[in-house]
């Protein structure tokens, strides 16, 4: 039996934080491979990649994924749901830079705080959390402000993509626990939507004439495995993880950090000054999280 908590503890904060310095480091890595393998084939390698090193993973640990626990069809909701949000992300970043569509995505958080407390009731926040969620959210706008500015016409395909992205994640989260998903172990959780995902991908690949070819630069290797292992395996397990533990409203809102590493990701890529405004923008959100994950007053 799981036991939930009601607040965020050492062991979740630690794991958040490497999830989302990564998760701002990965959007950019996508970007920059794009150029030399084609985004929903880049994707297709990279998620059938790391399904096998799921399902060797609970070979290895001795965890059944197929046995019948009324789970298949939420699960296959919440595969259909994540495999759209990173079909829109990959097809995104052809459109708009990597911070740029970065913000836009993470706007998921918005959407379980509105969502989730609809099926579950310990999860709604206070006025005092409204006030740090848009505080964090205010912070990374603030962040990339100059983007923003800078944003034309040409964008716009991006930044829609990216805003239904933030909204399918939203709805995934929603659907992870507000459903009989919460019950399941992480790994056959995170199995659902990698598999889905396995099975649309290589098929849009197809469909949008994407060059299949097999001859791959040590970046773009080197970048595969990393999007591989620590991105679509070991960060996602870990998040699916922590769903299952705490209270998916507080720990949604940590996502506010990865546009902000992101930035700072593509500063030092991109040789970028880091500017007054984007140390303003990170006392923000700190500002922000720490809003929302307050314990409330006795």
């Amino acid at each position: 039996m799981t036991v939930r908590k009601t607040h965020l503890d050492t062991v979740a904060i630690s794991l958040l934080l490497a999830c989302c310095l990564f998760w701002g480091f990965q959007q950019v890595l996508i970007k920059a491979t794009i150029a030399e393998i084609p985004p929903m084939f880049q994707a297709s390698l990279r998620l059938v990649g790391a399904t096998t090193l799921l399902w060797l993973w609970c070979r290895a640990r001795g965890i059944a994924l197929f046995g019948r626990d009324g789970s298949l069809l939420p699960g296959l909701l919440a595969g259909a749901l994540f495999a759209a949000e990173f079909a829109c992300i990959y097809l995104g970043l052809q459109y708009t830079t990597a911070s740029r569509l970065t913000v836009f995505l993470y706007t998921s958080p918005f959407w379980v705080a509105l969502l989730v407390p609809c099926w579950v009731s310990t999860e709604k926040l206070r006025g005092m959390q409204w006030v740090g969620l848009l505080c964090a959210f205010a912070g990374v706008v603030f962040a990339l402000r100059e983007g923003f500015a800078a944003g034309t016409a040409s964008t716009l395909h991006g930044d829609v993509l990216a805003l239904l992205a933030g909204m399918l994640w939203g709805l995934t989260t929603v659907v992870i626990r507000a459903s009989s998903l919460v019950k399941i172990c992480a790994e056959k959780l995170l199995f659902y939507q990698l598999a889905a995902s396995c099975v649309v991908f290589p098929l849009l690949s197809l469909a949008l004439g994407e060059s299949w070819r097999w001859h791959f630069s040590a970046f773009a290797i080197t970048s595969l495995a990393l999007q591989t292992v620590i991105g679509a395996f070991a960060s996602y397990l870990a998040w699916m993880w922590m769903l299952g533990r705490y209270p998916a409203t507080k720990i949604s809102v940590f996502v506010f950090l990865t546009p902000v590493f992101a930035l700072l990701f593509g500063a030092l890529w991109l040789h970028e000054s880091v500017t007054p405004g984007l140390l303003a923008a990170l006392a923000t959100v700190a500002a922000g999280i720490v809003l929302v994950n307050r314990k409330p007053v006795a």
